[in-house]
Protein backbone atom coordinates (compact mmCIF):
# COMPACT_ATOMS: atom_id res chain seq x y z
CA UNK A 1 0.00 0.00 0.00
CA UNK A 2 1.75 3.42 -0.79
CA UNK A 3 2.67 5.92 1.48
CA UNK A 4 0.49 8.80 2.18
CA UNK A 5 2.38 12.05 1.85
CA UNK A 6 4.18 13.61 5.01
CA UNK A 7 5.10 9.52 6.08
CA UNK A 8 8.39 9.71 6.85
CA UNK A 9 10.24 6.49 5.98
CA UNK A 10 14.08 5.55 4.52
CA UNK A 11 14.23 5.91 0.58
CA UNK A 12 15.12 2.74 0.51
CA UNK A 13 11.52 1.66 1.99
CA UNK A 14 10.03 4.44 -0.43
CA UNK A 15 11.39 2.31 -3.55
CA UNK A 16 9.46 -0.55 -2.45
CA UNK A 17 6.47 0.72 -1.90
CA UNK A 18 6.98 2.59 -5.45
CA UNK A 19 7.69 -1.00 -6.79
CA UNK A 20 4.78 -2.42 -5.03
CA UNK A 21 2.31 0.23 -6.51
CA UNK A 22 3.97 -1.20 -10.24
CA UNK A 23 2.27 -4.45 -9.29
CA UNK A 24 5.77 -5.98 -9.24
CA UNK A 25 5.57 -9.24 -8.00
CA UNK A 26 9.32 -10.56 -8.35
CA UNK A 27 12.75 -9.48 -7.80
CA UNK A 28 15.43 -11.65 -8.78
CA UNK A 29 18.77 -10.50 -7.54
CA UNK A 30 21.76 -10.59 -4.79
CA UNK A 31 22.38 -8.50 -1.76
CA UNK A 32 25.35 -6.65 -1.06
CA UNK A 33 27.03 -4.21 1.36
CA UNK A 34 25.27 -1.36 -0.94
CA UNK A 35 22.13 -2.47 -1.44
CA UNK A 36 21.22 -4.21 1.94
CA UNK A 37 18.72 -1.37 2.78
CA UNK A 38 16.67 -2.07 -0.03
CA UNK A 39 16.90 -5.78 0.44
CA UNK A 40 15.72 -4.96 4.57
CA UNK A 41 12.79 -2.94 2.97
CA UNK A 42 11.63 -6.19 0.94
CA UNK A 43 11.46 -8.43 4.28
CA UNK A 44 8.35 -6.32 5.17
CA UNK A 45 7.03 -6.41 1.55
CA UNK A 46 4.52 -8.30 -0.45
CA UNK A 47 7.38 -9.12 -3.44
CA UNK A 48 8.96 -12.15 -3.45
CA UNK A 49 12.66 -12.05 -3.55
CA UNK A 50 14.30 -14.75 -5.66
CA UNK A 51 17.79 -14.58 -4.58
CA UNK A 52 20.34 -15.71 -6.88
CA UNK A 53 23.44 -17.43 -7.33
CA UNK A 54 24.89 -15.04 -10.17
CA UNK A 55 23.57 -11.77 -11.31
CA UNK A 56 23.38 -12.77 -14.43
CA UNK A 57 20.88 -15.28 -14.02
CA UNK A 58 18.83 -12.45 -11.95
CA UNK A 59 18.83 -10.18 -15.50
CA UNK A 60 17.66 -13.51 -17.69
CA UNK A 61 15.09 -14.07 -15.29
CA UNK A 62 14.02 -10.61 -14.98
CA UNK A 63 14.29 -10.69 -18.63
CA UNK A 64 12.35 -13.58 -19.87
CA UNK A 65 9.63 -12.35 -16.81
CA UNK A 66 8.86 -9.04 -18.89
CA UNK A 67 9.00 -10.98 -21.99
CA UNK A 68 6.09 -13.33 -20.84
CA UNK A 69 3.97 -10.63 -19.04
CA UNK A 70 4.29 -7.31 -21.11
CA UNK A 71 5.10 -5.74 -17.74
CA UNK A 72 8.57 -5.08 -16.83
CA UNK A 73 11.00 -7.71 -14.76
CA UNK A 74 13.11 -6.31 -12.11
CA UNK A 75 16.45 -7.35 -11.28
CA UNK A 76 18.78 -6.19 -8.07
CA UNK A 77 22.76 -6.12 -7.69
CA UNK A 78 24.74 -4.87 -6.02
CA UNK A 79 27.89 -1.88 -6.71
CA UNK A 80 30.36 -2.81 -9.36
CA UNK A 81 30.97 -6.28 -10.41
CA UNK A 82 27.58 -7.03 -9.19
CA UNK A 83 26.11 -4.50 -11.50
CA UNK A 84 28.65 -5.30 -14.26
CA UNK A 85 27.76 -9.00 -14.34
CA UNK A 86 23.80 -8.10 -14.39
CA UNK A 87 24.52 -6.37 -17.68
CA UNK A 88 24.17 -9.00 -19.90
CA UNK A 89 20.67 -9.97 -19.26
CA UNK A 90 19.86 -6.14 -19.40
CA UNK A 91 21.23 -6.05 -23.21
CA UNK A 92 19.46 -9.04 -23.77
CA UNK A 93 16.04 -7.67 -22.62
CA UNK A 94 16.99 -4.46 -25.47
CA UNK A 95 17.41 -6.56 -28.06
CA UNK A 96 14.90 -8.27 -27.69
CA UNK A 97 12.31 -5.54 -26.65
CA UNK A 98 11.33 -7.25 -23.15
CA UNK A 99 10.69 -4.39 -20.61
CA UNK A 100 13.05 -4.88 -17.55
CA UNK A 101 13.94 -2.29 -14.73
CA UNK A 102 17.38 -2.94 -13.02
CA UNK A 103 18.08 -1.31 -10.05
CA UNK A 104 21.90 -1.22 -9.01
CA UNK A 105 23.93 0.18 -5.94
CA UNK A 106 25.99 2.39 -5.48
CA UNK A 107 28.77 3.48 -3.11
CA UNK A 108 27.65 6.92 -1.42
CA UNK A 109 27.59 10.37 -3.36
CA UNK A 110 30.46 11.41 -1.11
CA UNK A 111 33.17 9.32 -2.98
CA UNK A 112 31.72 9.30 -6.30
CA UNK A 113 33.74 11.94 -7.97
CA UNK A 114 36.99 10.36 -6.82
CA UNK A 115 39.14 7.21 -6.99
CA UNK A 116 37.30 4.87 -4.69
CA UNK A 117 36.82 1.10 -3.91
CA UNK A 118 34.63 -0.45 -6.39
CA UNK A 119 33.60 2.31 -7.74
CA UNK A 120 32.43 2.19 -11.80
CA UNK A 121 30.97 4.92 -13.57
CA UNK A 122 27.23 2.73 -13.70
CA UNK A 123 25.49 5.38 -16.15
CA UNK A 124 28.20 5.14 -18.53
CA UNK A 125 28.27 1.60 -17.81
CA UNK A 126 24.87 1.05 -18.67
CA UNK A 127 23.49 3.52 -21.30
CA UNK A 128 24.52 2.08 -24.47
CA UNK A 129 22.32 -1.11 -23.42
CA UNK A 130 19.17 0.45 -22.27
CA UNK A 131 16.29 2.48 -23.07
CA UNK A 132 16.81 4.95 -20.42
CA UNK A 133 18.64 5.05 -17.16
CA UNK A 134 19.74 7.36 -14.21
CA UNK A 135 20.98 7.80 -10.73
CA UNK A 136 18.84 8.59 -8.18
CA UNK A 137 20.55 12.22 -6.00
CA UNK A 138 17.49 13.97 -4.70
CA UNK A 139 15.38 11.47 -1.90
CA UNK A 140 12.57 12.89 -3.10
CA UNK A 141 12.54 12.23 -6.85
CA UNK A 142 12.58 8.40 -6.14
CA UNK A 143 8.44 8.18 -7.19
CA UNK A 144 9.00 9.94 -10.36
CA UNK A 145 12.10 8.29 -11.14
CA UNK A 146 10.47 4.51 -10.63
CA UNK A 147 7.64 5.71 -12.65
CA UNK A 148 9.45 7.13 -15.31
CA UNK A 149 11.91 3.81 -15.56
CA UNK A 150 8.17 1.55 -15.49
CA UNK A 151 6.57 3.42 -18.13
CA UNK A 152 9.96 4.12 -20.38
CA UNK A 153 10.78 -0.11 -20.30
CA UNK A 154 6.90 -0.85 -20.96
CA UNK A 155 6.61 1.60 -23.98
CA UNK A 156 6.96 0.84 -27.35
CA UNK A 157 9.58 -0.59 -28.14
CA UNK A 158 9.62 -1.83 -24.26
CA UNK A 159 13.51 -2.53 -23.23
CA UNK A 160 15.64 -1.72 -20.33
CA UNK A 161 15.86 1.06 -17.87
CA UNK A 162 18.62 1.35 -14.69
CA UNK A 163 18.17 2.94 -11.60
CA UNK A 164 21.27 3.79 -9.60
CA UNK A 165 21.04 4.11 -6.02
CA UNK A 166 23.71 5.37 -3.33
CA UNK A 167 23.81 4.06 -0.64
CA UNK A 168 23.44 7.65 1.70
CA UNK A 169 20.68 8.66 -0.45
CA UNK A 170 19.12 4.57 -0.01
CA UNK A 171 19.36 5.47 4.04
CA UNK A 172 18.36 9.10 3.60
CA UNK A 173 14.45 10.17 4.66
CA UNK A 174 11.62 11.50 2.09
CA UNK A 175 8.37 12.01 2.80
CA UNK A 176 7.29 11.30 -0.81
CA UNK A 177 4.68 8.63 -1.82
CA UNK A 178 4.20 6.42 -5.04
CA UNK A 179 2.76 8.52 -8.24
CA UNK A 180 -0.56 7.24 -10.19
CA UNK A 181 -0.04 4.39 -13.09
CA UNK A 182 -0.45 5.59 -16.72
CA UNK A 183 0.71 4.24 -19.77
CA UNK A 184 0.36 5.23 -23.43
CA UNK A 185 -1.54 3.36 -25.74
CA UNK A 186 -1.25 2.93 -29.40
CA UNK A 187 -3.12 5.31 -31.34
CA UNK A 188 -5.96 4.07 -33.93
CA UNK A 189 -4.29 3.82 -37.69
CA UNK A 190 -4.42 6.93 -40.03
CA UNK A 191 -7.65 5.94 -42.65
CA UNK A 192 -5.31 7.39 -45.61
CA UNK A 193 -2.24 5.14 -44.75
CA UNK A 194 -4.92 1.83 -44.35
CA UNK A 195 -6.41 2.40 -48.01
CA UNK A 196 -2.74 2.94 -49.67
CA UNK A 197 -1.70 -0.41 -47.83
CA UNK A 198 -4.80 -1.42 -49.73
CA UNK A 199 -4.02 -0.51 -52.61
CA UNK A 200 -0.81 -2.08 -53.06
CA UNK A 201 -1.94 -5.60 -51.17
CA UNK A 202 -4.90 -5.78 -54.45
CA UNK A 203 -2.09 -4.61 -56.89
CA UNK A 204 0.28 -7.35 -55.46
CA UNK A 205 1.33 -10.27 -57.51
CA UNK A 206 2.75 -12.48 -55.06
CA UNK A 207 2.37 -10.63 -51.52
CA UNK A 208 3.52 -12.40 -48.63
CA UNK A 209 3.73 -11.57 -44.71
CA UNK A 210 6.43 -11.62 -42.17
CA UNK A 211 5.45 -11.42 -38.90
CA UNK A 212 7.76 -10.41 -36.19
CA UNK A 213 7.83 -10.18 -32.22
CA UNK A 214 5.94 -6.63 -31.90
CA UNK A 215 2.75 -9.07 -32.90
CA UNK A 216 3.75 -11.03 -29.92
CA UNK A 217 4.23 -8.30 -27.39
CA UNK A 218 1.54 -6.62 -28.93
CA UNK A 219 -1.02 -9.59 -28.36
CA UNK A 220 -2.61 -9.41 -31.42
CA UNK A 221 -2.11 -12.68 -33.15
CA UNK A 222 -5.32 -13.78 -33.19
CA UNK A 223 -5.75 -10.12 -35.67
CA UNK A 224 -3.06 -11.38 -37.59
CA UNK A 225 -4.78 -14.92 -38.01
CA UNK A 226 -7.93 -12.87 -39.18
CA UNK A 227 -5.58 -11.07 -41.98
CA UNK A 228 -4.70 -14.48 -43.20
CA UNK A 229 -7.70 -16.07 -43.06
CA UNK A 230 -9.99 -14.04 -44.97
CA UNK A 231 -6.90 -12.41 -47.45
CA UNK A 232 -5.41 -15.62 -47.85
CA UNK A 233 -1.78 -14.26 -47.88
CA UNK A 234 0.91 -16.90 -46.71
CA UNK A 235 2.43 -15.90 -43.23
CA UNK A 236 5.82 -16.29 -42.32
CA UNK A 237 7.97 -15.68 -39.13
CA UNK A 238 11.06 -14.44 -37.46
CA UNK A 239 12.53 -16.88 -34.58
CA UNK A 240 11.09 -14.75 -31.54
CA UNK A 241 7.80 -14.52 -32.93
CA UNK A 242 6.97 -18.50 -33.91
CA UNK A 243 3.38 -19.32 -32.97
CA UNK A 244 2.12 -16.16 -33.65
CA UNK A 245 0.22 -17.92 -36.63
CA UNK A 246 -0.63 -21.69 -35.52
CA UNK A 247 2.07 -23.67 -37.48
CA UNK A 248 -0.81 -26.06 -38.70
CA UNK A 249 -2.72 -22.86 -39.80
CA UNK A 250 -2.86 -23.32 -43.83
CA UNK A 251 -1.54 -19.60 -44.39
CA UNK A 252 1.20 -20.36 -41.91
CA UNK A 253 4.68 -21.16 -44.05
CA UNK A 254 6.97 -21.64 -41.33
CA UNK A 255 9.78 -19.90 -39.25
CA UNK A 256 12.72 -17.25 -41.49
CA UNK A 257 16.24 -16.67 -40.41
CA UNK A 258 18.45 -19.27 -41.12
CA UNK A 259 21.71 -18.52 -41.94
CA UNK A 260 21.60 -20.08 -45.53
CA UNK A 261 18.86 -19.87 -48.45
CA UNK A 262 15.95 -22.17 -46.64
CA UNK A 263 12.77 -23.20 -48.00
CA UNK A 264 11.26 -20.23 -46.93
CA UNK A 265 13.33 -17.62 -48.61
CA UNK A 266 12.22 -18.70 -51.77
CA UNK A 267 8.91 -18.09 -51.33
CA UNK A 268 10.25 -14.45 -50.49
CA UNK A 269 12.35 -14.28 -53.45
CA UNK A 270 8.85 -15.06 -55.46
CA UNK A 271 7.29 -12.20 -53.00
CA UNK A 272 6.56 -8.58 -55.04
CA UNK A 273 4.94 -6.97 -51.64
CA UNK A 274 5.76 -8.06 -48.11
CA UNK A 275 3.35 -6.97 -45.50
CA UNK A 276 5.37 -6.31 -42.04
CA UNK A 277 3.88 -6.65 -39.11
CA UNK A 278 5.57 -6.04 -35.67
CA UNK A 279 8.73 -6.46 -37.17
CA UNK A 280 11.89 -5.34 -35.52
CA UNK A 281 14.90 -5.29 -38.20
CA UNK A 282 17.12 -7.23 -35.47
CA UNK A 283 14.79 -9.87 -35.64
CA UNK A 284 16.24 -10.91 -38.88
CA UNK A 285 18.31 -8.34 -41.37
CA UNK A 286 15.82 -6.88 -44.89
CA UNK A 287 18.46 -7.54 -46.63
CA UNK A 288 18.52 -11.63 -46.06
CA UNK A 289 14.72 -11.27 -47.62
CA UNK A 290 15.12 -8.12 -50.12
CA UNK A 291 18.59 -8.32 -51.57
CA UNK A 292 18.01 -6.43 -54.33
CA UNK A 293 15.97 -3.81 -52.52
CA UNK A 294 13.45 -4.19 -54.74
CA UNK A 295 10.39 -5.39 -52.88
CA UNK A 296 7.16 -3.06 -51.90
CA UNK A 297 6.95 -2.91 -48.41
CA UNK A 298 3.86 -2.66 -46.16
CA UNK A 299 5.05 -1.51 -42.34
CA UNK A 300 2.77 -2.43 -40.00
CA UNK A 301 3.51 -1.32 -36.32
CA UNK A 302 3.31 0.85 -33.57
CA UNK A 303 6.32 2.35 -34.02
CA UNK A 304 7.93 3.82 -37.00
CA UNK A 305 10.63 2.06 -38.97
CA UNK A 306 14.19 1.84 -38.47
CA UNK A 307 16.19 3.13 -41.86
CA UNK A 308 17.42 0.65 -43.61
CA UNK A 309 18.49 0.71 -47.63
CA UNK A 310 17.04 -2.55 -47.86
CA UNK A 311 14.11 -1.75 -46.04
CA UNK A 312 12.66 1.56 -48.17
CA UNK A 313 8.40 1.73 -47.29
CA UNK A 314 5.98 1.84 -49.89
CA UNK A 315 3.37 2.54 -47.05
CA UNK A 316 4.30 2.78 -43.09
CA UNK A 317 1.42 2.67 -40.93
CA UNK A 318 1.87 2.97 -37.14
CA UNK A 319 -0.34 2.57 -34.63
CA UNK A 320 -3.06 -0.19 -33.03
CA UNK A 321 -1.97 -3.29 -35.18
CA UNK A 322 -4.64 -5.34 -34.53
CA UNK A 323 -6.93 -2.37 -35.22
CA UNK A 324 -4.88 -1.83 -38.63
CA UNK A 325 -4.98 -5.26 -39.71
CA UNK A 326 -8.29 -5.88 -39.52
CA UNK A 327 -9.09 -2.48 -41.33
CA UNK A 328 -7.01 -3.60 -44.17
CA UNK A 329 -8.85 -7.22 -44.03
CA UNK A 330 -12.13 -5.35 -44.23
CA UNK A 331 -11.32 -3.29 -47.45
CA UNK A 332 -8.80 -5.40 -48.98
CA UNK A 333 -9.57 -8.09 -51.82
CA UNK A 334 -9.26 -11.47 -50.83
CA UNK A 335 -7.09 -13.97 -53.00
CA UNK A 336 -7.80 -17.13 -54.49
CA UNK A 337 -6.70 -19.88 -56.43
CA UNK A 338 -3.44 -22.35 -55.32
CA UNK A 339 -0.23 -21.14 -54.54
CA UNK A 340 1.67 -24.11 -55.14
CA UNK A 341 4.80 -22.84 -53.84
CA UNK A 342 3.44 -22.13 -50.74
CA UNK A 343 2.05 -25.86 -49.81
CA UNK A 344 5.90 -27.19 -51.30
CA UNK A 345 7.28 -25.35 -48.94
CA UNK A 346 4.94 -26.68 -46.06
CA UNK A 347 5.14 -29.62 -47.07
CA UNK A 348 8.58 -30.28 -47.36
CA UNK A 349 8.79 -29.51 -43.97
CA UNK A 350 6.28 -31.46 -42.31
CA UNK A 351 8.24 -34.16 -43.88
CA UNK A 352 11.53 -33.22 -42.63
CA UNK A 353 10.12 -33.39 -39.48
CA UNK A 354 7.86 -36.90 -39.79
CA UNK A 355 10.69 -38.86 -41.26
CA UNK A 356 12.76 -38.05 -38.20
CA UNK A 357 10.79 -39.14 -36.11
CA UNK A 358 10.89 -42.58 -37.09
CA UNK A 359 15.00 -42.39 -36.91
CA UNK A 360 16.36 -44.58 -34.45
CA UNK A 361 19.77 -43.88 -35.13
CA UNK A 362 22.34 -43.16 -32.02
CA UNK A 363 23.68 -40.16 -31.40
CA UNK A 364 20.11 -38.72 -31.73
CA UNK A 365 19.55 -36.78 -35.37
CA UNK A 366 18.55 -33.15 -34.24
CA UNK A 367 15.43 -33.56 -36.73
CA UNK A 368 14.94 -36.79 -34.01
CA UNK A 369 14.87 -34.37 -30.68
CA UNK A 370 12.92 -32.07 -32.15
CA UNK A 371 9.91 -34.52 -33.05
CA UNK A 372 9.82 -36.14 -29.74
CA UNK A 373 10.15 -32.66 -28.28
CA UNK A 374 7.07 -31.79 -29.84
CA UNK A 375 4.97 -34.58 -29.19
CA UNK A 376 5.92 -34.83 -25.19
CA UNK A 377 4.61 -31.29 -24.78
CA UNK A 378 1.08 -29.68 -24.81
CA UNK A 379 0.66 -26.56 -27.18
CA UNK A 380 0.33 -24.59 -24.41
CA UNK A 381 3.66 -25.83 -22.62
CA UNK A 382 6.84 -23.27 -23.30
CA UNK A 383 10.01 -24.26 -24.40
CA UNK A 384 13.19 -21.94 -23.98
CA UNK A 385 15.76 -22.66 -26.64
CA UNK A 386 19.57 -21.53 -26.10
CA UNK A 387 21.58 -19.85 -28.29
CA UNK A 388 23.61 -22.65 -29.92
CA UNK A 389 23.42 -25.56 -33.04
CA UNK A 390 20.26 -26.10 -31.90
CA UNK A 391 18.49 -22.81 -31.74
CA UNK A 392 18.61 -23.77 -35.98
CA UNK A 393 17.15 -26.75 -35.60
CA UNK A 394 14.17 -25.47 -33.41
CA UNK A 395 13.67 -21.92 -35.02
CA UNK A 396 13.24 -24.09 -38.36
CA UNK A 397 11.46 -27.44 -37.65
CA UNK A 398 9.86 -27.09 -33.88
CA UNK A 399 5.61 -26.60 -34.72
CA UNK A 400 4.36 -23.82 -32.58
CA UNK A 401 0.50 -23.28 -32.02
CA UNK A 402 0.77 -20.45 -29.46
CA UNK A 403 2.57 -17.16 -29.48
CA UNK A 404 5.16 -17.16 -26.38
CA UNK A 405 4.96 -20.57 -26.14
CA UNK A 406 8.94 -20.95 -28.21
CA UNK A 407 11.15 -18.17 -26.51
CA UNK A 408 14.70 -17.86 -28.57
CA UNK A 409 16.93 -14.60 -28.05
CA UNK A 410 17.70 -13.50 -31.59
CA UNK A 411 18.07 -9.63 -31.06
CA UNK A 412 21.73 -10.10 -28.74
CA UNK A 413 21.41 -13.88 -29.39
CA UNK A 414 23.10 -14.35 -26.30
CA UNK A 415 24.01 -18.41 -24.72
CA UNK A 416 23.02 -19.14 -21.01
CA UNK A 417 19.63 -17.34 -21.04
CA UNK A 418 17.16 -20.47 -20.78
CA UNK A 419 17.86 -22.42 -17.34
CA UNK A 420 16.93 -19.38 -15.50
CA UNK A 421 14.72 -17.64 -18.15
CA UNK A 422 12.98 -21.29 -17.48
CA UNK A 423 12.65 -20.63 -13.99
CA UNK A 424 11.04 -17.24 -14.83
CA UNK A 425 8.36 -18.42 -17.37
CA UNK A 426 7.60 -21.37 -14.62
CA UNK A 427 6.48 -18.62 -12.34
CA UNK A 428 4.79 -16.82 -14.40
CA UNK A 429 2.90 -20.06 -15.89
CA UNK A 430 3.29 -22.40 -12.66
CA UNK A 431 0.48 -24.71 -14.64
CA UNK A 432 2.33 -25.21 -17.29
CA UNK A 433 5.41 -27.24 -18.54
CA UNK A 434 8.76 -25.52 -19.51
CA UNK A 435 11.57 -26.82 -20.78
CA UNK A 436 14.77 -25.43 -21.20
CA UNK A 437 16.35 -26.70 -24.14
CA UNK A 438 20.36 -25.95 -24.06
CA UNK A 439 23.51 -26.81 -25.49
CA UNK A 440 26.42 -28.45 -23.16
CA UNK A 441 28.20 -24.77 -24.42
CA UNK A 442 25.40 -22.98 -22.68
CA UNK A 443 24.15 -25.12 -19.86
CA UNK A 444 27.68 -24.63 -17.95
CA UNK A 445 27.15 -21.23 -18.03
CA UNK A 446 24.22 -21.09 -15.65
CA UNK A 447 23.80 -23.93 -14.34
CA UNK A 448 24.49 -22.62 -10.95
CA UNK A 449 20.91 -21.23 -11.00
CA UNK A 450 19.79 -25.36 -10.54
CA UNK A 451 20.28 -24.40 -7.25
CA UNK A 452 18.14 -21.12 -6.93
CA UNK A 453 15.17 -23.33 -8.65
CA UNK A 454 15.43 -26.46 -6.03
CA UNK A 455 15.40 -23.80 -2.90
CA UNK A 456 12.67 -22.04 -4.27
CA UNK A 457 10.58 -24.97 -5.46
CA UNK A 458 10.57 -24.20 -9.16
CA UNK A 459 9.88 -27.30 -11.46
CA UNK A 460 10.83 -27.37 -14.56
CA UNK A 461 12.87 -29.39 -17.65
CA UNK A 462 16.36 -28.81 -18.92
CA UNK A 463 17.13 -30.87 -22.24
CA UNK A 464 20.84 -30.77 -23.07
CA UNK A 465 22.13 -31.82 -26.39
CA UNK A 466 25.46 -32.92 -25.86
CA UNK A 467 28.60 -32.91 -28.48
CA UNK A 468 31.34 -31.74 -26.87
CA UNK A 469 31.65 -28.77 -29.10
CA UNK A 470 30.71 -24.84 -29.55
CA UNK A 471 28.45 -26.39 -32.53
CA UNK A 472 27.18 -23.06 -34.07
CA UNK A 473 30.74 -21.73 -33.97
CA UNK A 474 32.03 -25.53 -35.64
CA UNK A 475 29.14 -25.35 -38.46
CA UNK A 476 30.36 -22.11 -39.43
CA UNK A 477 33.44 -23.02 -39.13
CA UNK A 478 32.91 -25.40 -41.82
CA UNK A 479 31.20 -23.54 -43.91
CA UNK A 480 33.14 -20.73 -44.77
CA UNK A 481 36.41 -22.20 -43.81
CA UNK A 482 36.24 -25.67 -44.45
CA UNK A 483 37.75 -26.78 -40.85
CA UNK A 484 37.11 -26.03 -36.88
CA UNK A 485 38.94 -24.53 -34.57
CA UNK A 486 39.45 -24.33 -30.87
CA UNK A 487 35.85 -25.48 -30.32
CA UNK A 488 35.98 -28.62 -28.82
CA UNK A 489 35.76 -29.50 -24.83
CA UNK A 490 34.96 -32.06 -22.11
CA UNK A 491 32.30 -32.22 -19.67
CA UNK A 492 31.71 -33.74 -16.17
CA UNK A 493 29.40 -36.60 -15.45
CA UNK A 494 26.87 -34.26 -16.19
CA UNK A 495 24.02 -36.65 -14.70
CA UNK A 496 26.40 -36.85 -11.04
CA UNK A 497 26.50 -33.30 -11.10
CA UNK A 498 22.64 -32.47 -11.53
CA UNK A 499 22.10 -34.94 -8.72
CA UNK A 500 24.59 -33.42 -6.49
CA UNK A 501 21.59 -29.99 -6.79
CA UNK A 502 19.24 -33.11 -5.31
CA UNK A 503 17.90 -33.29 -9.45
CA UNK A 504 16.81 -36.37 -10.75
CA UNK A 505 19.03 -36.82 -14.03
CA UNK A 506 18.55 -39.06 -16.75
CA UNK A 507 21.23 -39.72 -19.82
CA UNK A 508 19.92 -41.33 -22.94
CA UNK A 509 21.39 -44.34 -24.13
CA UNK A 510 19.16 -45.24 -27.21
CA UNK A 511 17.11 -42.82 -29.75
CA UNK A 512 14.04 -44.55 -28.34
CA UNK A 513 14.57 -43.49 -24.59
CA UNK A 514 14.26 -39.62 -25.33
CA UNK A 515 10.15 -39.56 -25.78
CA UNK A 516 9.39 -41.66 -22.57
CA UNK A 517 11.79 -39.73 -20.51
CA UNK A 518 10.51 -36.75 -21.74
CA UNK A 519 7.11 -38.05 -20.45
CA UNK A 520 8.60 -39.46 -17.31
CA UNK A 521 10.29 -35.94 -16.70
CA UNK A 522 7.13 -33.82 -17.26
CA UNK A 523 5.03 -36.14 -15.48
CA UNK A 524 6.86 -36.12 -12.41
CA UNK A 525 6.33 -32.30 -12.31
CA UNK A 526 9.82 -31.93 -10.52
CA UNK A 527 13.16 -30.47 -11.50
CA UNK A 528 15.04 -32.97 -13.92
CA UNK A 529 18.26 -32.99 -16.30
CA UNK A 530 18.30 -34.96 -19.32
CA UNK A 531 21.75 -35.68 -21.21
CA UNK A 532 20.69 -36.41 -24.70
CA UNK A 533 23.73 -37.00 -27.12
CA UNK A 534 23.50 -35.37 -30.64
CA UNK A 535 24.67 -36.53 -34.18
CA UNK A 536 25.60 -32.65 -35.15
CA UNK A 537 27.15 -34.07 -38.68
CA UNK A 538 23.60 -33.24 -39.67
CA UNK A 539 24.47 -29.80 -39.32
CA UNK A 540 26.76 -30.00 -42.98
CA UNK A 541 24.09 -32.31 -44.86
CA UNK A 542 21.63 -29.62 -44.03
CA UNK A 543 23.55 -26.45 -45.87
CA UNK A 544 25.30 -28.26 -47.91
CA UNK A 545 21.32 -29.85 -49.49
CA UNK A 546 20.29 -26.07 -49.02
CA UNK A 547 23.26 -24.14 -50.69
CA UNK A 548 23.09 -26.73 -53.90
CA UNK A 549 19.25 -25.46 -54.03
CA UNK A 550 18.11 -23.17 -56.82
CA UNK A 551 14.52 -23.89 -55.93
CA UNK A 552 12.32 -25.51 -52.86
CA UNK A 553 12.96 -29.02 -54.76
Amino acid sequence: MAAGPGVDMKVAELIVKCLENEGVEFIFGLPGEENIDITDALLSSKIRFILVRHEQGASFMADIYGRLTGKAGVCLATLGPGAINLTLGTADAQLDSAPLVALVAQGSLDRLFKESHQYVDLLHLFRPIIKWGDMLVLPDTAPEMVRKAFKQAQSERPGATVIVVPLDVARAESQGSPLPLAQPQPQNPAPAQVARAVKVINEARNPIVLAGYGVCRSRVSEALVRFADRLKVPVATTFMAKGVIPDNHPMALGTIGFMQHDYLNFGFDQADVVVTVGYDLVEYPPESWNPHGDKKIVHIHRGVAEVDKAYILGVGIQGNIAETLDAIATAATPRHGQQPLNTLIRNLLKEELETAAQDQSFPLKPQKIVADLRRALKETDIVLCDTGALKMWMARLFPCYQPDTCLISNGLATMGFSLPGALAAKLVYPDRQVVAVMGDGSFLMNSQELETAVREGIPFVVLIWRDDHYGLIKWKQEIELGRPAFVKFTNPDLVKYVESFGIRGYRLEAAGDLLPTLQEALAANRLAVIECPVDYSENKKLTDKLGHLTRPL
